[in-house]
């Protein structure tokens, strides 16, 4: 073995790969063969543990741009938030895989999942947490250059970063908002509408809960410029 191949990190795994990306303890992380009431559960894990990974940066992105913004730096922020938003595609599109299950199989995963449920996620928790901060911060930016919501977009090419962090900010809840809908068509795919989840909340809460935004105030925004283009 040549000296560049060689590991120089601390640990014990046989390469500096494995070393910095901890693969030892990471892949430990599943459930072993042995354990499975059915062979799903390694899917159903591998699904679920890698999106919580996605949004831990999500929302340390998200909170990162929260603190580019108070200080004016809006490109940083906006770059940041382009991560945030990719990081949400990927959970989205990560749903597909739970819907190789059989409905039917899914049941024998189902038995050993106690209590849990998505609404325990750790990553949307933080989520939901982030997102207030970093909409005060924007409205205080655009409130500081004299700008009111409609402003932004009226004369967004004067204020072409104000304007780019304005539509990161809805990109980023309608992604939140699309992973909430996928989520919900796989749940009402894989068991039921009709159904009660692993923590007795009916499935059709989970339904209800789609419609909410966290920033609603983008949303309605719309609604005032197209009013002011109409004719009278």
């Amino acid at each position: 073995m040549s000296e560049l191949a060689k590991p120089v990190l601390p640990g014990s795994a046989g390469s500096d790969y494995e070393r910095y990306l901890r693969t030892d303890e990471l892949l430990a992380l599943q459930k072993t063969a042995e354990e499975w009431v059915h062979r799903d559960e390694l899917l159903f894990q591998s699904v679920h543990q890698t999106s919580e990974v996605w949004l831990k940066l999500a929302w340390n992105e998200v909170e990162e741009a929260g603190r580019l913004i108070q200080a004016g730096d809006l490109p940083a922020a906006n770059r940041l938030l382009r991560r945030a938003n990719d990081c949400m595609k990927i959970v989205t599109t990560a749903l597909d895989m739970l819907e190789h299950m059989s409905p039917w199989e899914y049941t024998e995963v189902r038995k050993v999942l106690g209590h849990g449920s998505g609404f325990d996620s750790p990553g949307f928790r933080e989520i939901r947490r982030v997102t207030k901060p970093v909409g005060e911060a924007f409205h205080a930016a655009h409130e500081s250059a004299g700008l009111s919501l409609v402003d932004v977009y009226t004369r967004g090419r004067e204020f072409e970063d104000l304007y780019t962090l304005a539509e990161l900010l809805i990109e980023f809840d309608e992604r939140v908002i699309v992973w909430r809908v996928r989520h919900f068509k796989v749940v009402q795919r894989v068991i039921g509408g009709d159904v009660i989840g692993t923590q007795g909340t009916p499935v059709e809460v989970m339904g209800r809960l789609i419609h909410h935004s966290f920033f609603p105030e983008l949303w309605d925004v719309r609604n005032d410029l197209t009013r002011m283009n109409l004719p009278e």
